[in-house]
């Protein structure tokens, strides 16, 4: 008898929580898609931020608040300390996500347009992509490859024609954020297997904080700070839209709706930002920005296709 109600139980459970998996998928796409937007916004924000800090007042202060919000909730939740294994991934994500991608992007900003880096900077998928393949040793199909390096192309290619025929030092600051950004994103997606995702990049704020705090006092008080609205609100959604809030939802939805379908909707990433530089920033498109972020559009959904 035993054996019997043990064995009907899981089919109860089943056909009582069958009802609440669409809301939950609903839910979580919601959120991912909440989690794109906010990112979207991460360079016009850091464009308004360089209104009234320098770039490395920046960068600092908007780490320490990220972290301080971070840190505030693993408290109030009691999450215990990752085990001493994880660190080591941990310093990758801290390294690639939290100080060397908003560093490098900031930098390029200051002689970049948003519109300029968000076409460079959409290539991201892919070259995640190629680290992921690296890291966990998967061997992606041609068709894989052949996607990825025709919209490494035509990103190199709008890059060389918008430089007048050589790369600037925006150019080489943004395609090395991108390789930096890439390693984060593999080694916290490796460690979000194990851990919530939320958890990985609020661990990694926070073991930046011996860097950053000093890091922030140094930069403020070398950097002038003009305050004015666009600087203040740059800074603050960097720091809580950015890189908290925003990868909190953006975990949350991946986990209820799986990474493939997740990363399909950060395909529109780039678009937004070139929308988002139009209304906010008043830049002007040139018609080979929009084509070209809708080149690498088609080439990462080929990519995301290939690898499912």
């Amino acid at each position: 008898m035993r054996a019997q109600s043990s064995a009907t139980k899981p089919s109860s459970i089943a056909v009582g929580t069958s009802p609440a998996a669409p809301a939950s998928h609903r839910s979580g796409t919601l959120q991912a898609a909440l989690g794109v937007v906010a990112f979207s916004l991460t360079f016009p924000a850091t464009a308004w931020g360089l209104e009234g800090f320098g770039p490395w007042a920046l960068v600092a202060v908007r780490s320490v608040l990220a972290a301080a919000l971070a840190g505030g909730w693993l408290l109030f939740l009691r999450v215990r300390l990752p085990e001493r294994r994880h660190w080591a991934g941990l310093a990758v994500v801290a390294a690639g996500v939290v100080l060397g991608f908003p560093m490098l992007t900031t930098l390029a900003l200051e002689t970049s347009t948003t519109a300029h880096a968000a076409v460079v900077v959409g290539l991201l998928p892919l070259t995640t992509a190629l680290f992921s393949a690296l890291r966990m040793g998967i061997r992606p199909s041609r068709t894989f490859w052949a996607a990825a390096l025709a919209g490494a192309a035509a990103v190199l290619a709008f890059t060389v024609a918008q430089s007048g025929g050589a790369l600037t030092t925006a150019d080489g600051y943004l395609f090395a954020a991108l390789v930096v950004c890439a390693a984060g994103y593999t080694e916290g997606g490796r460690l979000a297997r194990i851990m919530p995702g939320w958890q990985v990049i609020g661990w990694a704020l926070v073991c930046c904080l011996p860097l950053t705090v000093p890091a922030a006092v140094v930069a403020l008080s070398y950097e002038p700070v003009v305050w004015n609205v666009h600087g203040v609100a740059g800074v603050l959604w960097v720091a809580v839209g950015s890189q908290f809030l925003g990868l909190v939802v953006w975990y949350r939805g991946m986990a209820a709706v799986g990474i493939p379908k997740a990363s399909q909707l950060q395909l529109a990433q780039p678009l937004l930002t070139l929308v988002w530089s139009v209304l906010l920033l008043g830049e002007h498109l040139t018609a080979a920005a929009p084509l070209t972020a809708a080149a690498v559009l088609v080439c990462i959904a080929v990519t995301q296709r290939s690898r499912s």
